[in-house]
C-alpha cells in the first residue's frame, strides 16, 4: 500500500529559527517514516522581495544542509529546489488564467507585505500564493503541513485545484487531488522573543527576535536572558494576558522532550530568573547535534549538489506528468 504523500518548503531568505525548526522541519521529520515526502527550497518565492543575488543560491545549500542535520533522510524524502523545477512556473501560469483577481486581493499576507513595502510592491507578491498552489498541486499530495497563518493560503490552493477539476474535468475525473491541511498542534507557531504576539521571523529585522540555529551558544544565552517577559512569579501556559511565558514555556516544553503537563508541574513555582537559565540549557544542548551535522554538510558540497540533483530527478518524475495532464485538459495542442 502506497504511502500518503505530503509536500512542503521553506524559502530561501536568511538564515534558518528556532520557529522554522520546531513549527515545520521537526513535524516533518516524523513524518518521514509513514509518508512520502517532498521538501523543497522555494528560491522562487524569495525573490518576490528585493534579495541579494549574491546570497541567494548559497541560502538554498545552507537550508538543504539544515534539512538533514535537522533529521530529513534524502534516502527517505525527496529534497529539491524549486527553481530546478519549470514545471512550477508554467503551472503557475496556467492557474492565473483561471484564478479570479479578487481572490488574490483578499489576501491577508499580501495586505501585510504591501503595506511593509509601500511602492515597491511586485505583482509577484500579490501572485505567490498561486504559485504556492502550483507547487503543492504539481506533486498531488494527500495533505500539506501548515500553521494556521497559512491556513488561508491551502485553501486558496484547494479552491483553485475545485475550479480547475469543475471548468476542465468532471465529477468522477477530477484532474487534480484536492489536498488536506496537517496542523500541528503542538509548535505549529513559535513566537518571537522580542514580542509573544507575533510570530518568530527571518523578517523581523530584530536579531534579538529569533534564535538561529546556527547561533553560537553565547548568543542564545544571551537572547534567552534578554527575551521579553513579564513580572510575575510563577510560570503558566495558556494565560492570554501572559503570552511570552506561554511561548518561552512552549519552546522549552518541545526542546526537552516533554508533555506539557509535565512542564507546567516543573515550572509552576519558577521565577524567571530561575527559568532562562534552565531554557537557554536546553536550547544549546537540543541544538548542538543539529549544529555539528550542518557544519560537516556544508563543508562538503558535492554531497549537497548530489543530494539536489537526485531530488530533483526525483521530484521531476511526479511534476512533470501532473503538468502534462493539466496542459491535455485545458486543451493544449500534443504535438
Amino acid at each position: 500500500m502506497a504511502k500518503p504523500r505530503i509536500l512542503s518548503g521553506i524559502q530561501t531568505t536568511g538564515d534558518m529559527h528556532l520557529g522554522n525548526y520546531l513549527g515545520a522541519i521537526r513535524n516533518w521529520v516524523e513524518l518521514q517514516s509513514d509518508h512520502e515526502c517532498f521538501l523543497f527550497m522555494a528560491d522562487l518565492h524569495a525573490i518576490t522581495v528585493p534579495h541579494d543575488p549574491k546570497t541567494l543560491a548559497e541560502n538554498t545549500f545552507k537550508i538543504a544542509a539544515t534539512y538533514i542535520a535537522c533529521g530529513i533522510d534524502p534516502d527517505t524524502s525527496t529534497i529539491f529546489v524549486q527553481s530546478q523545477l519549470p514545471e512550477h512556473s508554467e503551472l503557475a501560469w496556467i492557474f492565473n488564467c483561471i484564478t479570479p483577481l479578487n481572490w488574490l486581493e483578499r489576501m491577508i499576507q499580501f495586505k501585510e507585505k504591501a503595506l511593509k513595502q509601500g511602492d515597491n510592491v511586485s505583482v509577484g507578491l500579490m501572485d505567490y500564493p498561486v504559485l504556492q498552489a502550483a507547487d503543492i498541486l504539481l506533486y498531488e499530495p494527500d495533505g500539506v503541513p501548515v500553521g494556521e497563518d497559512q491556513k488561508q493560503h491551502l485553501e486558496l490552493t484547494r479552491d483553485i485545484a475545485a475550479r480547475l477539476n469543475f471548468q476542465f474535468g468532471s465529477e468522477d475525473k477530477p484532474i487534480l487531488k484536492v489536498p488536506e491541511p496537517l496542523i500541528r498542534k503542538d509548535g505549529a507557531r513559535i513566537m518571537s522573543l522580542t514580542d509573544g504576539t507575533k510570530k518568530m521571523s527571518k523578517s523581523d529585522p530584530s536579531d534579538q527576535s529569533r534564535i538561529d540555529l546556527t547561533d553560537a551558544p553565547a548568543v542564545i544565552t544571551k537572547k534567552i536572558k534578554r527575551a521579553k517577559t513579564d513580572p510575575l512569579r510563577g510560570l503558566e501556559f495558556d494565560n492570554p494576558e501572559r503570552p511570552e511565558c506561554h511561548n518561552l514555556l512552549g519552546i522549552y516544553q518541545l526542546l526537552s522532550n516533554q508533555t506539557k503537563a509535565a512542564v507546567a508541574a516543573e515550572c509552576q513555582d519558577m521565577g524567571w530568573g530561575q527559568f532562562k537559565p534552565l531554557l537557554a540549557e536546553t536550547t544549546v544542548e537540543a541544538l548542538r547535534p543539529i549544529q555539528e551535522k550542518y557544519q560537516a554538510l556544508m563543508s562538503d558540497r558535492t554531497y549537497l549538489q548530489q543530494v539536489l540533483a537526485n531530488g530533483k530527478t526525483k521530484a521531476q518524475a511526479i511534476a512533470a506528468p501532473t503538468l502534462d495532464k493539466v496542459k491535455a485538459a485545458i486543451g493544449f495542442a500534443r504535438l
